[in-house]
């Protein structure tokens, strides 16, 4: 009986250790205006898409009432798909009329907590349209950090808003920290250099993130211009884009989801 009590303790301090050195799995993904506009049928499509993630991170929540009930449908959603998940829906952000939208986190509950429900980076208000949301995650005790963030359209120059956003984290203790969002700037500009020379790299180089109105000689895929930018205490395992698009057939139907791919990370916390 000993024996059997000293193995099946080896064997649970076993389990701890390997589910303490798996990768954690985040999306992040700018899903286009939602809120109460999505049916129950694409929900369902935007659980299967992203279920195997530990992390969500959602940009482009309405601000209405709407975009809160969407994020605890989705979440209702894959709580039937095997896992047990929850949610943060941000206030919406401080912006000029037609701009304000809130930002969303969904987790799975037995890899992931939370001790406060995080906040918008109010300290950037000023500087930034659609001011960033920041919370904590634990994995057993240790602590990282998640910035949502949705920057201004290219053609209103969102330079400004990320060096503003790189300069507010340079400035913070930003170990172990993760900036999730649609930048709409590619990882090549100059813009990122102060955050790269701090030692962040990006999870994806020179894959394209967003889709086209129509297929164009079979090409659907656009702009570059999401992406998961982490901190040096950070190790990438994988990254990628996910493509739930496929064929140029599809292009209608995807684009009611989004116009935007989710983009993807998996790491280990040094």
């Amino acid at each position: 009986m000993k024996h059997n009590f000293i193995f099946l303790l080896f064997l649970f301090q076993s389990v701890v250790i390997i589910s303490q050195n798996d990768p954690i799995k985040i999306i992040s993904w700018n899903i286009k205006d939602f809120g109460k506009s999505k049916s129950t049928i694409e929900l369902e499509k935007i659980a299967d898409i992203v279920k195997d993630a530990d992390i969500v991170a959602l940009q482009e929540v309405v601000s209405g009432y709407g975009g809160a009930q969407a994020v605890a449908k989705l979440s209702d959603i894959l709580n039937r798909k095997g896992a047990k998940w929850d949610y943060i829906v941000s206030d919406p952000t401080k912006s000029s009329k037609y701009m304000s939208e809130r930002y969303a986190f969904i987790w799975k509950t037995s890899k992931i907590k939370i001790k406060n429900r995080g906040r918008l980076i109010s300290e950037l208000q000023d500087e930034i349209e659609r001011e960033p949301h920041m919370t904590s995650f634990y994995i057993n005790s240790k602590k990282f950090s998640i910035i949502n963030f949705h920057a201004i359209p290219h053609v209103k120059n969102p330079r400004p808003e990320i060096e503003a956003l790189i300069n507010y984290i340079i400035a913070q203790d930003n170990s172990h920290t993760i900036i999730a969002g649609d930048f709409n700037m590619n990882e090549k500009d100059m813009v990122f250099n102060n955050l790269t020379l701090s030692g962040y790299q990006p999870s994806l180089y020179n894959q394209k993130t967003t889709l086209k109105q129509k297929c164009e000689n079979g090409v659907y895929l656009n702009y570059n211009i999401d992406n998961i930018y982490f901190s040096k205490d950070i190790s990438k395992t994988k990254s990628s884009v996910i493509d739930f698009v496929l064929v140029c057939d599809e292009i209608e139907n995807a684009r009611k989801l989004s116009d935007h791919l989710p983009v993807y990370l998996e790491f280990k916390l040094n």
